[in-house]
């Protein structure tokens, strides 16, 4: 857990070990959350980039699998290798995670399989967060209904030329041009 502050109000965060470990040292940063609402209670949950947050999300999905078993599993794999276990079938490597046995892990591939297969692992994984520009084209590109893998390799490839664009409705339209 940690506490964040923003602009004068403090949060409490739950986040991930592979985020703690991202984050511990950094004075200033940014985090992808999701605020969990139960009958009980609200939490928030940070995490430091948006693949994470998005396989949280999937496995908050699952039947049986909650906000703190989902956060366990962040913490104890990364979300590329949960993929690659769920597409691949690998339910000892999900088995290996604290709280996991081979049932809940065999319903993770099930329920799974056919959401994680569908995309792209590298877009999964590295999706462009260091450019604004960059990522605010991509948004733009997945809100038209472009798959996510398509318009990630098309911002790339716009942002690899010369001269680069220099707003994002020139890169959307490049973009398009393209796909």
């Amino acid at each position: 857990m940690v506490h964040m502050d923003v602009h004068g109000v403090g949060y409490e965060v739950q986040v991930t070990l592979n985020t703690y470990v991202t984050i511990k040292d950094l004075k200033d940063g940014f985090l992808h959350t999701y605020l969990h609402i139960r009958e009980d209670a609200h939490i928030l949950y940070g995490f430091s980039d948006a693949a994470e947050k998005e396989m949280f999300l999937h496995l908050l999905s699952v039947n049986g699998i909650g906000a703190a078993t989902a956060r366990v599993m962040l913490s104890s794999v990364r979300p590329d290798e949960i993929s690659r276990a769920v597409v691949q079938g690998n339910v000892k490597l999900l088995e290996s995670v604290k709280g996991i046995g081979k049932k809940t892990a065999e319903r993770i591939v099930l329920e799974l399989r056919d959401k994680l297969s569908k995309q792209s692992l590298e877009a999964n994984i590295s999706p462009l967060v260091h450019n604004t520009l960059e990522l605010d084209a991509f948004n733009a590109l997945l809100a038209l209904g472009i798959a996510r893998p398509a318009a990630d390799q098309a911002v790339r490839k716009i942002m690899s030329t010369q001269p680069a664009p220099e707003n994002v409705e020139e890169i959307i339209k490049k973009a398009l041009k393209i796909l």
